[in-house]
């Protein structure tokens, strides 16, 4: 038990921070996903050295 007890907003503050958290990492999912699914499609070719000349 703690010598001081927590305020009520640090709960709204931490329930909205954890809801911005989640929503940040669901969106680096489906970037990366789509980046997976991008690379692994067979259509993407790493430029060859020969292109930049």
């Amino acid at each position: 038990m703690s010598i001081k007890t927590t305020h009520e907003l640090h709960h709204r503050r931490f329930g909205r921070n954890l809801g911005v958290g989640l929503i940040l990492a669901a969106f680096a999912a489906l970037v990366f996903g789509l980046t997976m699914v991008k690379v692994t499609s067979g259509d993407f070719e790493v430029p060859s050295a020969e292109s930049f000349n």
